[in-house]
């Protein structure tokens, strides 16, 4: 397995990290109808990625995954936490996930939340979290997300 390496992202890498997180998306098999209503809540742009802090994963010298905080005080919310296709299962997730939480427990976060995609629930819990009710989709009218939490 090549090293992963963890990094802040960079303003001029919005695009790149949008159609990351596309086909990340796309990857728990959506159709194009589908992924045509996530577009514009999966678009990074400038003006979230310098209200958020956002970290790129980069593997064998390609953008690999990402991960955005936003923090307010005891409480972070999981903005976006994408890993290219090609890459899953091969440690970027984790890698992303550790930079997180250090950023999490240097700004003094005792609680993580976040929005999960129905099919990443598995993974949330692996990492620690717990389904504590649900939220409605920013992008598909009537659909239920997951909420989920951990303590940090």
């Amino acid at each position: 397995m090549a090293e992963v390496t963890v990094r802040r992202a960079r303003l001029e890498e919005a695009g790149v990290l949008t159609e990351l997180s596309m086909r990340a998306k796309a990857s728990w098999g959506y159709d194009e109808a589908f992924m045509t209503q996530c577009r514009d809540e999966l678009t990074l742009t400038p003006a979230k990625m310098q209200a958020w802090t956002v970290w790129v994963a980069e593997c064998d010298g390609a953008v690999a995954g990402m991960i955005a905080l936003a923090a307010d005080g005891d409480d972070a919310e999981l903005e976006d936490f994408m890993v290219e296709p090609a890459f899953q299962g091969r440690g970027v997730g984790a890698a992303l996930m550790a930079a997180f939480l250090d950023e999490c427990r240097a700004r003094g976060a005792r609680r993580i939340s976040v929005d999960a995609d129905p099919h990443a629930e598995p993974i949330y819990r692996k990492l620690g979290f717990v389904t504590v009710g649900a939220s409605p989709s920013g992008s598909i009218p009537g659909r239920m997300l997951p909420r989920m939490r951990r303590s940090v």
